[in-house]
């Protein structure tokens, strides 16, 4: 069994759970904010995070590690900080592991650096540094902040990188190469990530509205989500990572695969490793990122696992925090199904004004959804670039 402990996070919903869930109920809520300065003749919508009262980065970490990614990364374990110290004491720093999935790392750090070279200043003298864009950086910042001796790496496939790395915490967890796992992602607006999904055609002129007929794209947003996963409980409020799914179909580099196969594959592997029947499924948390594409393709694989499952695209309120994603979405769902933190069993509103009669009927929340009676379970989808496909299955004891 896998304990998960009272996660930390951080995005356009707010900064820790409170703020979290107040703007997630809150209807009249729109986090979500326009920009003009990433696009020339553009303005975005995009999830950007709170910054008042940002705990800093501790005084002694290296320079390295001093990047606006590990910033975010910061507020994040500093909500858990108690567990982890927790874990420390009880398994010692050589056994607590890190891992952490990111796709923006610390290169926008680097930006400087690259402009001042090409502006004749020599190479040598243009403060560039590989540590602050490796795809470990997040992780190795942890590892240092905590001074942990255990395994620590980074997981960068693209918009499953956060559930992945669930994933391989479970994995270090059930081998024994480890007693405790801080585990997540966290990913920054960057100006390559948006430059990119641009390029693709897939950002929103507007908010992003999944599964309705004038769907356009994408928002993009920023977040950080971090866990202590362990197979013993070090507090009392802990959730259960019942079981997970991962697939990769590799239909194509960015479009995901029409027949949804390789998503169904992912959600009945993750049902089949928790022995878990469908219909105990309360809610599941939709990667419904906006797109046409990926949208008629998560409906049709819904439809042919979850049919009667309530499902919720949370992006509408977070936008699409990519790397991030997979751990957020984890959190949230983690927040759900506690009762200490949702007593009546509410489920978010979908805010799908007029579901696409094109795809397939799944079955979105309103605002009057609820858990049904009994254990609660959530599922979490993520999909990525190349078919990159997981699901996780979060829930009571």
């Amino acid at each position: 069994m896998i304990h998960l402990h009272r996660p930390g996070l951080i995005s356009a919903l707010g900064n820790g759970i409170a703020a979290t869930l107040t703007t997630l109920y809150d209807p009249a809520a729109q986090p979500l904010t326009y920009e003009d300065d990433w696009l020339p003749g553009r303005r975005l919508a995009v999830g950007r995070c709170p910054t008042h009262d940002w705990q800093p980065l501790p005084a002694d970490l290296p320079p390295e590690h001093h990047t606006d990614n590990n910033r975010l990364l910061w507020q994040a374990l500093c909500q858990i900080d108690d567990t982890i110290h927790t874990a420390i004491a009880r398994f010692g720093a050589e056994r607590v592991a890190v891992v952490l999935g990111t796709s923006t790392s610390g290169g926008d750090a680097n930006r400087a650096a690259l402009e001042a070279y090409i502006h004749g200043t020599p190479w040598a003298e243009a403060g560039f540094s590989v540590g602050k864009q490796r795809m470990s950086a997040p992780a190795d910042c942890a590892a240092a902040a905590y001074r942990l001796r255990g395994p620590a790496y980074g997981i960068s496939t693209a918009c499953t990188s956060g559930a992945r790395a669930l994933i391989s915490a479970a994995r270090l967890l059930a081998s024994g190469a480890a007693d405790a796992v801080i585990c997540g992602g966290v990913d920054t607006l960057s100006a390559l990530t948006i430059h990119g999904f641009a390029a693709l055609e897939v950002l929103s002129a507007d908010r992003a509205c999944p599964f309705t007929a004038g769907r356009d794209g994408i928002n993009i947003g920023e977040a950080a989500a971090v866990f202590v996963a362990s197979r013993e409980a070090l507090a009392t409020d802990t959730q259960i990572l019942y079981g997970y799914g991962a697939s990769s179909d590799a239909y194509h580099m960015s479009s995901p695969r029409p027949d949804g196969a390789g998503a169904i594959a992912a959600i009945r592997a993750a049902l089949t490793h928790a022995r878990l029947a469908p219909e105990t499924i309360g809610w599941l948390n939709l990667h419904g990122t906006g797109t046409v594409q990926n949208d008629l393709m998560e409906a049709q694989a819904v439809a042919a696992t979850l049919p009667h499952t309530a499902c919720t695209s949370t992006k509408t309120l977070t936008g699409h925090t990519l790397a991030a994603a997979g751990a957020l979405e984890a959190a949230l769902c983690w927040l759900h199904t506690s009762r200490r933190d949702n007593p009546e069993g509410r489920l978010p509103d979908a805010r799908c004004p007029a579901y696409d009669p094109a795809l397939p009927p799944i079955h979105l929340t309103d605002g009057s959804s609820c858990f049904p009676a009994g254990r609660r379970l959530a599922l979490s989808t993520s999909f990525a670039f190349g078919g990159n496909n997981a699901a996780l299955i979060i829930g009571e004891a």
